[in-house]
């Protein structure tokens, strides 16, 4: 097996994050489910861009989050993603390499713009994604070179990308040729509202082809249909496979074929903003595995790199997540 250039590789929606803070009265009023991710239209996207007070503007995307936290624990990442050629998409572009993650993702062809999330941030930190897909679904088995993906030790998939045809085949033949490298494959869940449509083929990519699953408890339910977390870590854990579940203040369970792992979340002096920490546990997460530290470790690392990026508004590490590691001792 040929060394690796990355710790690990990335495929997910490119997408450019608009924050604003809020009530629950507003979400009522638009009609926003809270704490979930509705896909809208470009006019429903425009409509909530006009009504939000204050946003801040920052590039995102649940998996593109991922890589920016593993570079800022000092690993090697890259991104696979699509953006348009125009000012949200060279500000992501921008932005991405500034993190120090690898991103040479062809544009998209076309006059479909890039992709826009606007989150809705209420008192009690809970977020509320209001997501136009635009161009970032727009990829191919051209963007999924095997070279490209043999050059990670991780190729790490974002769930939501399923709700594409197109996407999901690209997604497909990445994973063909990590396999065919002797690469692992991680694969996050996403969303409970992503499992309930898909239900059937995540079960089948983790009984086949995914080395390592994130889920929050949330979807861990929606994927077994059950109301009952140990069923639904129960069910995980015939898998076999390396796992991470993650449960919010009770912080998080993560097993393998042999071991299990119950860890505390770690501290927090106020939690601002829930945005990104299922991303950043992630991050903390691959890191330490394809670094090849123990269960342990990966698990606690995912609890730091999530910690510090709920203390803040924004989905991405405001603190070296490296420097915080180091000071748990971890690596």
């Amino acid at each position: 097996m040929q060394d690796a250039k990355y710790d690990v590789l990335g495929i997910g929606h490119a997408i450019v994050d608009v924050l604003a803070q809020t009530t629950d009265a507003f979400l009522t009023e638009h009609g926003i489910a809270k704490g979930t991710m509705t896909l809208v239209d470009g006019f429903r996207a425009e409509t909530l861009g006009r009504t939000m007070k204050n946003p801040i503007e920052a590039s995102g995307g649940s998996c593109a989050n991922t890589m920016v936290g593993i570079a800022s624990l000092g690993g090697k990442a890259a991104f696979i993603g699509k953006v348009n050629d125009d000012r949200l998409g060279q500000a992501f572009g921008e932005d991405i390499h500034k993190a120090g993650v690898g991103f040479d993702t062809a544009p998209a062809k076309g006059n479909v713009a890039t992709a826009s999330s606007h989150i809705l941030i209420t008192p009690d930190g809970q977020r509320s994604m209001n997501t136009y897909l635009g161009c970032a679904a727009a990829l191919t088995a051209a963007d999924m070179t095997a070279a490209k993906i043999a050059a990670a030790k991780v190729l790490y998939v974002e769930g939501y990308l399923w709700d594409t045809d197109g996407a999901k085949a690209a997604i497909r033949t990445a994973i063909a040729h990590a396999k065919a490298a002797g690469r692992k494959v991680a694969f996050t869940l996403s969303d409970p509202f992503c499992v309930g449509r898909w239900r059937d083929e995540f079960k089948a990519l983790l009984e086949g082809d995914v080395d390592i699953l994130f889920a929050n408890e949330a979807e861990a339910k929606a994927l077994y249909e059950t109301e009952s977390f140990d069923d639904a870590f129960q069910a995980i854990r015939k898998l076999g496979r390396t796992a991470a579940i993650t449960r919010s203040a009770h912080g998080a369970v993560v097993l393998d074929a042999r071991h299990v792992h119950i860890l505390d979340a770690e501290p927090v002096d106020r939690v601002e903003d829930t945005t990104g920490a299922g991303d950043q546990y992630a991050a903390g997460f691959l890191f330490g595995h394809a670094r090849g530290l123990p269960l342990a470790t990966c698990g606690r690392l995912g609890g730091i790199a999530a910690a510090e990026v709920i203390s803040h508004v924004g989905p991405r590490p405001h603190v070296s997540l490296k420097s915080l590691a180091a000071k748990a001792g971890l690596i």
